[in-house]
């Protein structure tokens, strides 16, 4: 009898082990892939991880402008998200021309133009590697570009400035811009300023969500303002800044979209605004759209 039993428990288990062992003549499985970015953590935790797929998957907006009728419109992510775009508007952002980056260019973190050329700072490779190119012929080829001719952006690093990579002020950054003499990072519900490589100040400025340069101050497109139903565009002198400082209103884009990402830029008096899926040119420095 015991025999017997010896004998049904080695069948039984031999039967189990068929059943979870890999069998030879099926397809075999799909291999597990990994994909790696610049992190500082040595042991990343899951809100870590979170916080890194949820960089990623931000998409900022970039608007450089000309003059009142030639601009370059771009998207890009920090790392890793969605394929860059760029275009191109020579009838007042009528119509856009789409223009290749390059196969190796994934994602886009500045951009900025003259009326000669349009500098671009980019991360190119699986890596986002940080390069900065120049086109003088509307990005039909690009050459090496100077540190800092495509202005200030957000990198997986941290801010990537002309003069390197400093650590962000602030968790998630929105958008970065650096000047001859002062950078400034929009954040949640707040500027940071500092002038040189000196402290970051702090500015309270509640639903900011973009930033351009006005000589001695920067234009600010914020949402949510009391009396603007739109997009607000208001200042923020570049000098001195505390934490005090005042960022009155210059004009509101009333029919602005308030949802999503926003580009903002200036050419002398002509004010150009990307709002959801409308581009607007105020003439008269944003005081009416």
């Amino acid at each position: 009898m015991v025999v017997v039993l010896v004998v049904v428990d080695i069948a039984l288990v031999t039967l189990a082990l068929g059943r979870t062992a890999p069998n030879a003549g099926d397809p075999a499985g799909p291999i597990p892939t990994f994909s790696s970015s610049p992190d500082s953590s040595t042991s990343p935790t899951p809100s870590a991880s979170a916080d890194a797929a949820d960089a990623a998957a931000v998409t900022r907006r970039f608007l450089t402008a000309v003059d009142g009728q030639e601009a370059w419109r771009a998207t890009g992510t920090t790392c890793g998200g969605p394929a860059p775009t760029l275009e191109h508007t020579v009838d007042g952002g009528a119509t856009w021309v789409p223009v290749a980056l390059g196969p190796d260019v994934s994602t886009l973190m500045a951009i900025r133009a003259s009326s000669t050329d349009l500098t671009i700072l980019a991360g190119v490779g699986a890596d986002c590697a940080t390069v900065v190119r120049t086109s003088a012929d509307d990005g039909v080829t690009w050459t090496a570009g100077s540190p800092g001719a495509a202005g200030a952006g957000i990198s997986t690093a941290g801010i990537v400035l002309a003069t390197g990579v400093v650590e962000s002020p602030c968790g998630r950054p929105k958008k970065a811009y650096q000047g001859q003499q002062t950078s400034v990072v929009i954040c949640e519900g707040k500027v940071e300023w500092r002038s040189g490589t000196g402290a970051w100040v702090e500015v309270p400025v509640d639903g900011i969500r973009a930033v351009a340069d006005n000589d001695d101050e920067y234009l600010l497109a914020r949402v949510g303002a009391e009396g603007c139903a739109g997009v607000e565009i208001a200042s923020l002198t570049a000098i001195g800044v505390s934490p005090d400082t005042a960022t009155p209103a210059v004009g509101c884009a009333a029919d602005a979209a308030t949802i999503g990402p926003i580009g903002l830029d200036r050419a002398g008096d002509d004010i150009w605004l990307w709002a959801g899926d409308a581009v607007s040119v105020s003439a008269d420095g944003g005081a009416t759209w």
